[in-house]
């Protein structure tokens, strides 16, 4: 059980991940979009929609400097292990809070506007669980093992695994004496990352990079009257005009 859980399943939800993304890509390109029901309902969306991305962008970057920043490197930086238990304690639960706030606005926006309802696919819904089971897992786990004083320091013990998964050398026995809590929600988190591409989370890993590089784009007029020529103004014309 323990090589199906923390060798085998992070493996299969990063191919997954990729195999999606190259699929999406080459398949399904003009479905690679967050659909968005703006048209049918703003009013709700205005304000959810930024709590959702706020929280969730701040969730991904405690969980990429909790899992593959070592502790050693913060006590370089000064920072004691009291002073980032507080950190991720207290901004991890906010950014878990508006997350979850944000999350919650949008179901509710789906359930109570017809329109926006009709809209919603089963593999919406879908998403909407495991995404919601994964921050609410996160946040009930990080509280259940701390106080204000101290808590379960996972940078021994989870991140140790997680880089080890992608450094191909896989340590399984990491995850043994885990807390249920985290482990149950690792196994949330990695079925999340395998399930993304399929879903409309699959636009996080759009970027508008070529428009740094295409042409300038010409608007030119076909109304009559803008291809007529100009009557002369008054005053000084430039040469050649």
């Amino acid at each position: 059980m323990n090589n199906l859980l923390w060798v085998a399943l992070p493996y299969v939800a990063l191919l997954s991940l990729i195999a999606g993304l190259v699929w999406r890509h080459r398949y399904d390109r003009f479905g690679w979009t967050t659909r968005s029901s703006q048209l049918y309902e703003h009013r709700v969306l205005r304000w959810a929609s930024p709590a959702f991305h706020y929280g969730i962008l701040f969730v991904l970057a405690g969980h990429l400097v909790g899992l593959f920043i070592p502790a050693s490197w913060t006590g370089k930086a000064r920072i004691s292990e009291h002073v980032y238990h507080l950190f991720s304690l207290f901004g991890g639960t906010a950014a878990g809070v508006l997350t979850v706030a944000g999350i919650g606005a949008l179901i509710w926006r789906r359930r109570t506007k017809g329109a926006v309802f009709l809209a919603t696919t089963r593999n919406d819904k879908l998403m909407y669980v495991f995404l919601l089971a994964s921050i609410c897992l996160g946040m009930w786990a990080k509280l259940a093992h701390s106080t204000i004083s101290h808590g379960y320091d996972y940078r021994h013990t989870v991140a140790l695994w997680a880089r080890s998964i992608f450094s191909f050398n896989p340590q399984p026995h990491r995850m043994q004496g885990v807390p249920t809590a985290y482990q149950v929600h690792v196994v949330v988190g990695m079925l999340l990352i395998g399930l993304v591409p399929y879903t409309r989370l699959v636009h996080m890993f759009s970027a508008p990079v070529q428009y740094l590089v295409r042409p300038y784009i010409l608007y030119r007029s076909r109304e009559p009257q803008v291809l007529a020529e100009r009557r002369p103004r008054r005053g000084w014309e430039g040469v050649g005009s």
